[in-house]
C-alpha cells in the first residue's frame, strides 16, 4: 500500500545520466591537461638538451653569412667557374 502514495523508489535516470556525462567530461579534461603538461614537458627537455648540445659553430669564411648561399664574392672565382 505504500506504492499507492509514492513510497516506491524515485526516478533517477536523469541525475544518473547527468552524473556519467558530468564523469566523463571529467576524464576528458584530465587527459588533455596530461597531455598538454607532456607536450610541455618534452618541449622543455628538446630545447634543454639543443641548448647543451647545440651552439653556434664557426663559419669557414667571413663573406659566408648562411650555409645556403654559400659564399658571395665577385672577385675571385672557384675552379668550376
Amino acid at each position: 500500500m505504500g506504492s499507492l502514495f509514492g513510497g516506491g523508489k524515485p526516478d533517477t535516470s536523469a541525475a544518473e545520466e547527468s552524473l556519467r556525462m558530468q564523469r566523463e567530461q571529467t576524464a576528458a579534461a584530465k587527459k588533455t591537461a596530461e597531455e598538454e603538461k607532456r607536450k610541455v614537458a618534452e618541449d622543455y627537455s628538446a630545447k634543454k638538451r639543443a641548448l647543451a648540445r647545440g651552439g653556434s659553430r664557426m663559419l669557414l669564411a667571413e663573406g659566408r653569412l648562411s650555409p645556403e648561399t654559400g659564399i658571395e664574392d665577385d672577385t675571385k672565382t672557384t675552379l668550376g667557374a
